[in-house]
């Protein structure tokens, strides 16, 4: 005979029920999820996208693979997306420069603002101006006295042609009244490789991928790209604070999708991006890699933010000429 079923569980049955409700609505697909990253492996954007990936394939109970696509400033994983359906099976994981920076320098096969449709934004990434370990100079002041003691002989990486790393490299080289050659590489990594094994002697790197290096004595930090200190490096200055205002980037990283999605759909998945990046062990692992939390935005809101960062970035460009080529 069964028992009859006792307050506390119907209680325990109803929340369970409820709670299994959220997660199908979180869930806007019962298919392998795609998330493209317009970069090479071990970088900015890819260490955001396994993050990402892993916690949200746990929540919508699929595989989340990770595409890694680089080159031709994004266009080769952005054409990648809008080649796919419009079902949100694949998504993009992107950093917000691959919208608002390199467009201005390099002809690309998409127009940022029409084509792509953010979706959420996952956390924050300064920028840091790191130099090989090797140089005389152990500070900011030492360190154009010893560039401008060598003219002519000494470069800047920067992990992408007409990315924040190239633009704040050629604002330092012109307002520091410099003589350095920009070398541009496909990624952080192999740029960061270069930088440790002497070849270039400075770069403005992603917090992300340089703060190991520094702590291990890899590299050396002389100033923080950004409005204010990094936590990840307290001590460290900001270029602001040393003559330097007009260096200061700062990007978001997020998901994004073809503008072609419908936006109910768009809304499904920022609702269940934004549940992954609220998760205490996503947020510990970012910050753990150098990033920083970062506000939600609805989808509106981030595509004014892009806009906005959009011409502030093809100010830069004209004020400074900045070209893909320096």
């Amino acid at each position: 005979m069964h028992q009859p079923l006792t307050q506390y569980t119907r209680r325990a049955i109803s929340i369970a029920a409820l709670s299994l409700l959220a997660s199908s609505a979180l869930a806007w697909t019962d298919k392998p999820v795609k998330l493209l990253v317009p970069a090479p492996a071990g970088g900015t954007m890819d260490i955001i996208a396994r993050l990402v990936g892993d916690q949200l394939a746990l929540d919508i109970g699929q595989p989340v693979v990770i595409d890694n696509k680089p080159g031709a400033g994004g266009a080769i994983a952005v054409q990648a997306l809008r080649a796919a359906p419009a079902d949100g099976q694949t998504l993009m994981v992107t950093a917000s420069n691959v919208l608002t920076e390199i467009p201005h320098v390099m002809k690309t096969s998409f127009d940022p603002l029409k084509d792509i449709k953010p979706v959420a934004v996952v956390a924050r990434a300064s920028m840091v101006m790191v130099g090989n370990a090797s140089l005389p100079a152990k500070d900011l002041k030492g360190l154009v006295s010893y560039l401008k003691a060598n003219p002519g002989k000494l470069s800047f990486a920067s992990y992408s042609a007409g990315t924040s790393s190239h633009y704040a490299g050629m604002i330092f080289n012109q307002k520091a009244g410099l003589d350095l050659q920009h070398i541009p590489f496909p990624g952080s990594p192999p740029a960061l490789t270069q930088l440790m094994g002497g070849h270039v002697a400075i770069m403005f790197d992603g917090m992300a991928t340089s703060k190991q290096m520094i702590a291990g004595g890899k590299l050396v930090a002389y100033g923080v790209a950004a409005s204010k200190r990094s936590p990840h490096l307290p001590d460290v200055p900001t270029m602001a604070e040393q003559g330097y205002p007009d260096i200061n980037f700062s990007n978001w990283l997020g998901v994004v999708a073809s503008s072609s999605l419908p936006n109910d759909l768009v809304d499904k998945i920022h609702a269940a991006i934004v549940k992954v990046a609220a998760s205490p062990k996503v947020r510990d692992r970012m910050v753990a890699a150098g990033f920083e939390p970062a506000d939600d935005m609805n989808a509106s809101q981030l595509s004014q933010a892009v806009k906005a960062d959009f011409d502030r970035n093809a100010s830069i460009v004209k004020q400074f000429n900045i070209q893909i080529n320096q």
